[in-house]
C-alpha cells in the first residue's frame, strides 16, 4: 500500500518534468531572425514571400493572417503586399529554411536597408536616439523609428517595451531619410 502512494505522486513528478522539457524543447526551436532585401514575389495562394538579400540569395518566407504589415498605408496582412514587388522590407520570422514564418513586416519602399554593427555607447534620454560604436571606434548617431524593434534571438518587441542598453552588441537595420539614420531594427549579436 505504501508503495502505491508513493508511485502515484513520482509519476506525476516525471510526467510533469517530461512536460516541462517538450516546452523547453520547442521555445529553442523557435529561432527569431531578421530577413533584409527587396520583395522578389509575393504568392498569396501559397502565403510566401520571396525577399532577395543584399548578397543576392532569395529567402522565401511563408506568413499566416496574422502576419503584420508596417510602414504602408494600404497594406495591414501579408497577402496585402501582393503587387509591391521590388519594394524594400525588413522580415521579422520565427523558424528555419522553409519552415520560417513571418509574424511582421516592415516596409521601407524605395529606401535602401543599411546595416551597421557594434556596441550601444549611449542611449539618448528623453529622445528616442541610440550611438553604436562601430570595430573601427566610428560612433554612429541613430534615430529609432516609431515602429522599431528589437530581435534578441529568442524574441522580437517593440523598442519602446525592450529599449537598447549600454554595452550590447548589436547590427542596427537602418535607411537614410533628411541625412539622419533612421534605426528600424535592434539585432543582438
Amino acid at each position: 500500500m505504501r508503495s502505491n502512494l508513493l508511485q502515484t505522486p513520482l509519476r506525476a513528478i516525471l510526467v510533469l518534468l517530461a512536460a516541462c522539457f517538450v516546452v523547453t524543447v520547442a521555445h529553442a526551436q523557435d529561432v527569431t531572425h531578421v530577413v533584409s532585401g527587396t520583395i522578389e514575389k509575393v504568392d498569396a495562394g501559397a502565403k510566401t514571400i520571396a525577399v532577395k538579400t543584399a548578397d543576392g540569395t532569395v529567402e522565401t518566407v511563408k506568413f499566416t493572417d496574422k502576419t503584420t504589415v508596417h510602414g504602408l498605408k494600404d497594406a495591414a496582412k501579408g497577402a496585402d503586399l501582393a503587387g509591391k514587388e521590388g519594394g524594400h522590407v525588413i522580415v521579422h520570422a520565427t523558424g528555419e529554411g522553409a519552415a520560417a514564418t513571418a509574424h511582421s513586416v516592415e516596409w521601407v519602399g524605395d529606401k535602401t536597408v543599411h546595416t551597421t554593427e557594434g556596441t550601444v555607447e549611449d542611449v539618448g534620454k528623453g529622445t528616442k536616439t541610440v550611438a553604436v560604436k562601430t570595430a573601427d571606434g566610428t560612433k554612429e548617431a541613430f534615430v529609432v523609428a516609431d515602429h522599431a524593434t528589437v530581435d534578441t534571438g529568442k524574441t522580437v518587441g517593440r523598442y519602446t517595451v525592450v529599449g537598447a542598453k549600454k554595452g550590447e552588441h548589436v547590427t542596427v537595420y537602418y535607411t537614410e531619410e533628411a541625412g539622419k539614420k533612421i534605426a528600424h531594427v535592434f539585432k543582438h549579436l
